[in-house]
């Protein structure tokens, strides 16, 4: 096992306030204000002979010997910088060139991690924890910190009460510093957290059963599938409703399990079923509507119509729907004309075939989807949804291993199919679905925050969008939200289409939950993951030491280690640092403090 490095050092942790909103009303003098400050507080750093160890331009972390020494340089450039705001604030004729930016300070002192030129360990995370409880312009400090300073600094010192630090304690004593220029800052702070407390709405539940082929062939399957997803696609539409997944929807009704053991698990209190039967042109359509308590047919109806009216099938049947479980409500989802994907019914059924292809998952399938998905394009080049599919069908395939290219070579490719997709129909659901994965995968945490927001304001209710957007929202500090919405994920769809177990939804639950701190609900989940991966192992890890400060106590979890290759988590450790460094920071000491003892191979 190599050997640790640690000290004892005092960390400050500064961040600009605001700084995208700034950047996107200003971006040339937002940068240009950028500069200054930077220069200003890297000059003050250095001066209280701090080092800068860390930084992403608008946001700092620094080591200092001497807690006395961070305070000054934190009163020291939060004045300097406050003078120059003032100075911006009374040049009006400079204000439209210019940018007054504001900054958060966080200051602890503890035991850290040096490898080579970061610093990790407890130091970092409470300073950065501290920093994003500030009020703008506010410089907040640890219990620690205070006693060393309130007698040696010439400003005042004040107790704010205590504060929930994400990741590391409920009620954490805190600190205001503050000078005369300071003072203005309000000490009052909200605990974000708790005001972002967002209740899920009860809501009925919905499932939608794989209409029955009454065909005497298979040959029109395609057609049956194609409508029923369709139609399930739509009804995830409706924000008042819940909708268990497709594929949990499809694996009961491939199973002999017993309706009634269904319901329970989903909490299903409507079903759908239906039959289609076509022939040529024509095509039946048959649907009911049931209630789960009663066992009682809300409504039916039977559609015998053209195929080229099947859009309009699919709508009644959505609006009947609704109506009869929610009563009269305006379906603002229910725009055709902006959702229909092709006029051309030639191009439509290459569409259907291509998904048919894709739920396979099977590598033949995989190549028929892409044929078909290309003579959708043929057929009709403005049908957005084929080129979206189609990049689906290329990710499923690279995931796979059916496709023998890396991601970084299928990214061009990719990227111009949903370009055009996108430009052919912004209000393609499935593009801003597929472009949030893509930049979440390259380290574009916005962009795929805002493609994952507008594909779920279009589809609520679908698993995969609610796991996407999920995603995005934890690696960008929406971590309640965020959590909830995986959750949400793992209630409706516990088997994704493609996966034999719930382990893919469980990991993405357990890392939600390490993110947003519930502790036992995560340990749980870990526990339930038949093969558990790297980043599970780690999340599991940090929140096994939260609970019970070692491992020693979850004993399936010390098995896993033991045949665990150390090494094989750093690059793990390594990839959060693009998330949340504090984070990044906790993950790394428990690696070092608790797994490596572990491990088959110690790192």
């Amino acid at each position: 096992m190599r050997a640790v490095n640690r000290k004892f050092a005092t960390i400050l942790a500064s961040d600009c306030v605001s700084f995208s909103k700034h950047m996107l009303e200003n971006e040339e003098g937002t940068l240009e204000s950028l500069n200054a400050c930077r220069e200003i507080i890297d000059a003050f750093i250095a001066k209280h002979g701090g080092r800068i160890f860390h930084t992403a331009g608008d946001s700092v972390l620094a080591e200092f010997a001497s807690p006395v020494e961070s305070v000054n340089c934190a009163i020291n450039f939060q004045e300097a910088i406050s003078e120059r705001n003032k100075s911006i604030a009374a040049n009006e004729e400079g204000a439209e060139n210019d940018t007054k930016l504001i900054w958060r300070v966080g200051i602890h002192c503890d035991d850290v991690i040096v490898e080579k030129e970061n610093i990790y360990g407890n130091g970092v995370n409470i300073a950065a924890r501290l920093e994003a409880q500030c009020s703008p312009g506010q410089i907040l400090v640890s219990r620690l910190i205070n006693e060393q300073v309130a007698s040696r600094i010439e400003a005042i010192s004040r107790a704010a009460g205590t504060k929930k630090l994400k990741n590391i304690s409920s009620e954490f004593e805190v600190f205001t510093i503050s000078t005369d220029q300071t003072a203005t800052v309000d000490d009052a702070m909200e605990d974000v957290d708790e005001k972002e407390d967002v209740k899920r709405d009860i809501k009925p539940t919905l499932s939608v059963l794989p209409f029955k082929n009454m065909n005497a062939n298979e040959d029109s399957s395609f057609l049956i599938d194609g409508i029923y997803e369709d139609i399930l696609t739509e009804l995830s539409m409706v924000r008042q409703l819940s909708i268990v997944s497709r594929q949990s929807s499809v694996n009961f009704a491939d199973s002999d399990d017993h309706m009634d053991d269904f319901i329970t698990q989903f909490k299903v209190n409507y079903v759908i079923q239906g039959s289609v039967r076509s022939s040529g042109n024509k095509v039946r359509v048959t649907v009911s509507l049931i209630e789960t308590d009663a066992n009682e047919i809300l409504w039916s109806k039977r559609f015998d119509r053209s195929i080229d009216d099947i859009f309009e099938v699919q709508d009644e049947i959505v609006r009947s729907v609704t109506q009869a479980i929610l009563g009269e409500i305006e379906l603002v989802s229910l725009q055709r004309a902006k959702r229909k994907p092709t006029e051309n019914m030639s191009s439509y059924e290459f569409l259907l075939k291509g998904k048919e292809m894709h739920h396979q998952f099977e590598s033949a399938s995989n190549k028929l989807a892409l044929e078909m998905f290309d003579a959708a394009i043929e057929a009709d080049p403005n049908n957005a949804q084929a080129y979206a599919w189609k990049a689906c069908t290329l990710g499923q395939g690279m995931a796979r291993g059916f496709i023998q290219r890396s991601f970084e070579e299928l990214l061009p490719e990719f990227s111009r199919l949903l370009d055009t997709a996108v430009k052919i129909d912004a209000n393609d659901f499935e593009c801003h679905r597929l472009l949030s994965a893509v930049y979440s995968g390259t380290g574009k945490l916005k962009l795929a925050v805002e493609h994952g927001k507008k594909a779920f304001d279009m589809v609520p209710n679908d698993p995969r969008i609610l796991q996407q957007y999920g995603e995005a929202l934890l690696k960008t500090g929406g971590t309640k939200k965020g959590c909830d919405l995986t959750l949400l994920a793992l209630e409706y769809d516990p088997v994704p289409q493609g996966q034999t177990n719930g382990d893919k939804r469980k990991s993405d639950a357990v890392f939600a939950c390490f993110m947003d701190d519930r502790i036992d609900l995560g340990l749980s989940l870990a526990e339930e993951i038949e093969s558990r991966d790297a980043r599970t192992l780690l999340c599991a890890a940090a929140l096994a030491v939260d609970k019970f400060s070692s491992l020693n106590d979850v004993s399936w979890l010390v098995n896993d280690l033991k045949s665990t290759d150390a090494a094989g988590l750093e690059p793990v450790i390594d990839s959060f640092g693009q998330i949340d460094l504090v984070v990044q920071s906790t993950l790394r000491e428990v690696f070092v403090d608790h797994m490596v003892p572990h491990c088959r191979i110690a790192a």
